[in-house]
């Protein structure tokens, strides 16, 4: 089994290099995800940004190796956990290191939790699976109720169920869930989308408290800029199975030169300092991920669209760790 002590002068948590999956479907092959490349160290919150299929989701299962076994595959990349290649590891393995050293929490709350078992039960159910120190069933029912009093819910509650809670409180027993064996990394996927913005801000602030309390790094999956821009170190803006541009939240948020697909995201969020009735939407949809467009897959929407974007993969443009996928920019960058 791997430690968990991590020396973060040597090692990232998470080392993803090159990484493609694909599902094998009678219709065809579906690209979800294309040569992803990214790195998390110790600590770091890092934002996952695109629209619905763009491959953000895929590409936590694939970290996780969670894809179907039926369809899903992984025929070219490498997924490094603390140094350790996670596609090497067997099905036995990949079950301690789930939960224990990697968790997630899944998109939706509602549907996240087992309705038939009591929420308390679905807590220590990870805690028993994990029990790498041999405690005792009432070891065990007593960090259960530490986890729930940590994510703010009455440990008297815990033999109650799933349609019993809210959804705010759904979603604060899958956080607990989680974080009950403190894994060094957590994976969220979109954990707020389903709430109202209330509770939406009351679950970022408790992530963002348990996050720094345990020391844990974690990936924020959302489509989301405000939630992102508030709680993540580095931002990948993901298109069409692709890492179109990556960099510190700084480089995002504040940096003057971006991908057009980003530039189009930010125009799309309304704003209170403009007088204007409408939003400016990305004209066009994703590409479908089984006929993906030759050359650079947003050429197709992209209003600075240059014959050498139909054609060639964009050469990418790197600035002190700022990375854009672009040939518009390595154009400027020439001139």
């Amino acid at each position: 089994m791997l430690k968990k002590t991590l020396d973060k002068n040597t090692v990232p948590v998470l080392d993803v290099r090159n990484l493609e999956a694909v599902y094998q479907m009678d219709e065809g092959v579906v690209r979800a995800v294309n040569d992803v490349s990214f790195t998390i160290a110790e600590g770091e919150t890092m934002g996952l940004v695109g629209e619905t299929g763009a491959g953000k989701t895929t590409t936590a299962f694939s970290i996780l190796r969670l894809l179907p076994e039926r369809t899903g595959r992984i025929p070219r990349g490498e997924i490094f956990y603390k140094g350790e290649n996670l596609l090497k590891k067997t099905p036995d393995e990949m079950r301690i290191i789930r939960g224990s050293c990697i968790s997630m929490i899944f998109q939706d709350p509602m549907t996240a939790l087992n309705p038939i078992l009591t929420v308390g039960d679905q807590i220590l159910e990870s805690l028993e699976i994990h029990n790498i120190e041999n405690k005792t069933k009432k070891e065990l029912e007593s960090r259960v109720d530490e986890l729930m009093t940590l994510v703010g819910i009455s440990p008297a509650r815990k033999n109650e169920y799933p349609h019993q809670f809210s959804g705010g409180m759904k979603q604060r027993i899958v956080i607990a869930i989680a974080l009950a064996c403190e894994p060094l990394l957590l994976i969220a996927d979109e954990p707020t989308t389903a709430l109202d913005v209330t509770i939406q801000a009351q679950v970022l602030v408790l992530m963002e408290e348990l996050k720094g309390r345990l020391g844990t790094s974690m990936i924020m999956i959302s489509h989301d800029l405000g939630v992102v821009a508030k709680t993540c170190d580095s931002v990948a803006i993901m298109y069409a199975g692709e890492i179109v541009e990556y960099g510190t939240a700084k480089d995002i948020f504040e940096g003057k030169v971006h991908h057009p697909y980003t530039l189009g995201l930010f125009q799309a969020i309304p704003r209170l300092d403009e007088d204007t009735l409408r939003l400016r939407p990305i004209n066009g949809l994703m590409p479908d991920p089984s006929d993906l467009p030759s050359g650079c897959k947003f050429h197709p929407r992209c209003v600075d669209c240059m014959d050498e974007c139909r054609d060639g993969k964009p050469y990418p443009y790197n600035q002190n760790g700022h990375r854009i996928l672009c040939n518009l920019l390595q154009r400027e960058k020439r001139v």
